[in-house]
């Protein structure tokens, strides 16, 4: 596979879409210690890779800095070692995310970065640049290109992306960022009533197919956890929790949806990643950040309801 990163007409990069490869097809070999992950736990986006990272066990070959959880107006993500759970930029020493994005653009002859600067990016300390920002990519790289760095013969072998299942994981993956993922914030950012109503009906009846699903089976698809349960998972951890003050407050997950709320206990209880769920910087992230001043213009966070993700769930009885 040969690198997706392109340099625009005006001589900029866009975003970053190159891959580690074990086959040798791109510059980019499966190393410990060779990678780096930046991320957040705010965002459900990157929760994505971090859960990738913990739950293959990679944690001692590709390491991790947390960002500030609070995006500002302006230069965006930003290093605040000061704060309680972020870090300082470990690799690169920068007080911005940007500065690593606009030097890795340059690295490969651009006149700098022009995209929309996010978490998490895979960096290459070797060849000194982002491999990748794309959030999906990322974890699939974490999947299946560093399984001889896992932590556990266990953590090597589970495979999130099984070659048989994986029509059926990309087609619930499309209708769950249709209906669910991306449908959250409907509902808040509707500029007219008529947006709104639809942009209710989509999420909850998203939501209610989710629920059949999930009242039949243990995981999305198949008989394991796949990456399609992570995609789903980070949207649903954080639904009672901070979409319900975005007017998604129709319904909620752990009253109005049993299934969906064992599954979201379930998978929360697997391996390590109720670690990488960080309610505290989720909900100050969400409600101090630039995106929701229009809807929390006097940035108000609201308190954690009383949600008990480590009781018991039942789900592993299920066939």
């Amino acid at each position: 596979m040969a690198t997706k990163t392109v340099l625009e007409e005006d001589g900029t990069i866009k975003g970053f879409f190159d891959w580690v490869k074990q086959d040798g097809s791109t510059p980019f070999q499966p190393e410990a210690g060779r990678y780096h992950l930046y991320g957040q736990h705010l965002c459900p986006f990157s929760n994505r890779a971090t859960i990738g990272r913990v739950i293959k066990g990679l944690e001692s070959a590709i390491s991790y800095d947390n960002l500030d959880y609070v995006l500002p107006e302006g230069p965006g993500w930003k290093f605040s070692p000061e704060k309680p759970g972020c870090d300082a930029d470990s690799i690169n020493g920068c007080s911005i995310l940007r500065e690593v994005y606009d030097a890795s653009a340059k690295k490969l002859g651009a006149k700098g970065f022009s995209g929309g600067v996010t978490v998490p990016v895979l960096y290459d300390r070797k060849l000194g640049r982002i491999v990748s920002n794309d959030s999906a990519s990322i974890l699939r790289m974490l999947n299946s290109e560093f399984n001889e760095f896992c932590a556990t013969p266990a953590q090597a072998k589970l495979d999130l992306f099984p070659s048989a299942l994986q029509s059926e994981i990309e087609e619930a993956e499309a209708w769950q960022t249709k209906s669910i993922i991306f449908a959250v914030y409907g509902p808040a950012y509707a500029k007219t009533q008529e947006d709104f109503d639809a942009a209710i009906v989509k999420l909850f009846d998203g939501l209610d197919k989710a629920e059949e699903l999930l009242s039949k089976q243990r995981y999305v698809v198949g008989k394991q956890i796949t990456e399609a349960d992570i995609h789903l998972f980070v949207t649903l951890v954080r639904f009672d929790a901070v979409y319900v003050h975005m007017k998604c407050y129709l319904k909620r997950v752990n009253r109005d949806y049993p299934a969906l709320w064992g599954y979201v206990r379930d998978i929360y209880q697997t391996g390590n990643i109720k670690d990488v769920v960080v309610f505290d910087e989720i909900l100050k992230g969400y409600f101090l950040s630039k995106y929701m001043k229009p809807i929390n213009p006097y940035g108000i966070v609201p308190k954690l309801p009383p949600l008990d993700f480590h009781a018991p769930h039942g789900r592993e009885l299920m066939v």
